[in-house]
């Protein structure tokens, strides 16, 4: 990124803290270059004072400040938030949303047709671990898309897809935080079940999971691969595995990817 870009968030909620923390920690940019504008007065003065960063309440000063503004609204509020910011955002800015299932043509409908890219992030962006996707419209220039792609990069992974696909995106990396801690506290459950006391359950389990993701990560072998790894014939993890699929696991975990994609297209109409 040069040294020139300035970013302002608009929404200070969690995850326009996530990618403040995010490109901060990761060196992306600085916190002088960060502006957030909120409307509580409680929630600026904590960004201000935890990250340093400038805050505000108006949106004149953060479109004066930033050449990046990022909007990091609810999807319910975003046509009232665009027609506040409108008279203040120009050709000499990269918009880019974050709001899930808002599309590039309804930022447009509500601002005009100005340089946009939609993502899609995740929560974990918070420890630099996020999954997002992008999409530009067709003003963003090539130099504009590998700017966003720099963005959330920094704060976890990111692919480019086409906007058609965002929405799946959505209910695949952008809710499936929710389904893993789901799944997390079920199985804390589990070993509390077993005997074992809860924080040493808790710890196995998160330990657990963090551990599995890494060796998927990092080896590149297929998830059902490193299944076979650990699933001995007639052994404890088939035994497991049968009681999990006996229950449906896999169909309700894609038909919970296939709800949240569908809600997110009704969030957009």
């Amino acid at each position: 990124m040069k040294d020139t870009e300035t970013i302002g968030l608009i929404g200070g909620g969690q995850m326009g803290e996530a990618l403040i923390r995010g490109m901060i920690n990761s060196g992306l940019t600085t916190a002088g270059r960060i502006m957030a504008a909120e409307p509580a007065d409680s929630r600026r003065e904590f960004l201000s004072s935890t990250y340093h960063i400038k805050a505000t309440d108006t949106a004149e000063e953060i479109c004066n400040f930033a050449s990046i503004l990022i909007l990091a609204v609810k999807p319910q509020i975003m046509q009232s938030v665009l027609a506040q910011y409108k008279p203040f955002m120009g050709s000499e800015h990269l918009i880019i949303s974050i709001a899930a299932g808002v599309p590039i043509g309804a930022l447009e409908q509500g601002i005009g047709k100005l340089r946009i890219i939609r993502v899609m992030p995740n929560t974990p962006a918070l420890v630099l671990a996020g999954a997002s996707a992008l999409s530009p419209n067709a003003r963003a220039s090539a130099e504009d898309l590998e700017l966003g792609m720099e963005i959330f990069s920094a704060i976890g992974t990111c692919v480019h897809l086409p906007e058609n696909l965002l929405d799946a995106v959505t209910g695949l990396s952008g809710s499936g935080p929710g389904y893993i801690f789901t799944f997390i506290e079920a199985m804390i459950d589990g070993g509390v079940l077993a005997g074992i006391p809860r924080p040493v359950a808790e710890q196995l389990v998160l330990q657990t999971v963090y551990g599995s993701a890494k060796l998927a990560l990092e080896t590149g072998k297929p998830p059902a691969a490193l299944k076979a790894m650990v699933t001995s014939p007639g052994g404890t993890t088939i035994a497991g595995i049968h009681a999990l699929e006996e229950a449906g696991l896999r169909g309700t975990v894609m038909s919970a990817v296939d709800r949240a994609t569908i809600r997110s297209k009704e969030l957009g109409v």
